[in-house]
């Protein structure tokens, strides 16, 4: 194992969202520095902009460089992605913040892939707007599973009360019925098993499968695809070995906190996971992208356009991402130690978890 600090990468996101407040926030105390190494991918101008419209901000070490390559370990480390020019416009989002979004987001992955960096953490997009620029995917989770030429991964929502994975991610909800099918039920299961014994050091993970139609389908009056499709996913994934279970109707898994039996929860679509996942979890809840060879964390909140230049934006979202990339990094390191048969060091820094071995910022 190499005894040094982790180096986290972080895109700015959009530069008129709340992206770059949360991140100068989630690296305001200094402290933090002796955790890992930040390596801001954006603009130093604009970072000085959003810097000064955060009152009772300490001062920070900030550090322009050209590349990963150059990061002081103690300073926070800005790679300027773009031309001395740009300025931020808070509010909504432009063609230009759009197009600075992509910049970062593939000088970063670059990084990623050269291992200059161990790990990513990605600022808040505006979907929409990079689609119109060219970017060719709805988010960064199909960007990554592209860029890493992966068969297939999962986005998992993460928190210390729960962890959650979608079957069918970012598409219209008229379309969701008819993309799910038992293969992919089986590699969604297949990925959260291997990511929470791997990323998470949960040995048998349980996981609880949420049902497709209102109360399951009762018996076939509301729909078949429990029956037909569901059901035999989560048969087959028993019989290799992976403890899943359901489905289950998601209106009562979540009304009596039935989710907490299980070390992780499988909903069918989007909105049928993440509304209960945020209810429970919108200030510390993470996005990871499983199934990726690489470490990708985000905040669970968008741009919030409204909030931008405010002083307004909640940054325990991002600072959580960070701890999920820095204690993921760990995990996988340590189990990939533990499969070679090797005893694996334990670094007290990072290992103390998030409650209890994190500095306290308020």
């Amino acid at each position: 194992m190499q005894n040094r600090k982790l180096i986290v990468g972080i895109t700015q996101g959009d530069s008129n969202g709340i992206g770059y407040e949360v991140i100068i926030k989630a690296l305001s105390d200094p402290r933090i520095l002796d955790m890992f190494t930040p390596v801001i991918y954006g603009s130093s101008k604009i970072f000085g902009f959003y810097r000064k419209t955060i009152h009772e901000l300490e001062s920070m070490d900030t550090n322009a460089i050209a590349s990963a390559k150059e990061a002081h370990a103690k300073r926070i480390n800005i790679v300027n992605c773009l031309p001395e020019n740009v300025f931020a416009e808070p509010g909504g989002a432009t063609a230009d913040s759009a197009r600075a979004a992509i910049t970062c987001l593939e000088r970063a992955v670059e990084d990623l892939k050269a291992g200059d960096i161990d790990a990513l953490v990605t600022g808040p997009i505006n979907k929409k707007a990079i689609v119109s620029e060219g970017f060719g995917f709805p988010g960064h989770t199909e960007f990554l599973q592209n860029a890493f030429g992966v068969k297939d991964v999962t986005m998992l929502m993460i928190s210390q009360r729960l962890k959650l994975g979608v079957v069918t991610g970012h598409i219209p909800l008229k379309d969701v019925a008819a993309s799910i099918t038992e293969e992919k039920i089986l590699s969604k299961l297949r990925l959260m098993n291997a990511s929470l014994q791997a990323d998470f050091r949960i040995d048998k993970p349980r996981i609880g499968v949420l049902s497709l139609n209102p109360h399951s389908g009762d018996g076939g009056l509301l729909g078949d695809e429990e029956q037909s499709i569901i059901a035999p996913a989560v048969a087959r994934a028993q019989e290799e070995g992976i403890l899943a279970f359901g489905p289950f109707s998601p209106d009562g898994y979540f009304g009596m906190s039935d989710y907490e039996k299980f070390d992780a929860t499988l909903a069918m679509y989007h909105d049928q996971g993440l509304a209960p996942f945020k209810a429970i979890a919108f200030e510390d809840g993470v996005n990871f992208t499983a199934g990726l060879p690489v470490v990708r964390t985000s905040p669970d909140h968008g741009t919030a356009f409204e909030k931008a230049g405010r002083d307004e934006a909640d940054p325990r979202s991002m600072r959580a991402a960070i701890f999920a990339a820095i204690d993921i990094c760990n995990n996988r390191r340590a189990y990939e130690e533990l499969q070679e048969g090797k005893m694996p060091e334990v670094s007290t820094e990072n290992e103390r978890g998030h409650r209890n071995g994190r500095p306290q910022i308020a």
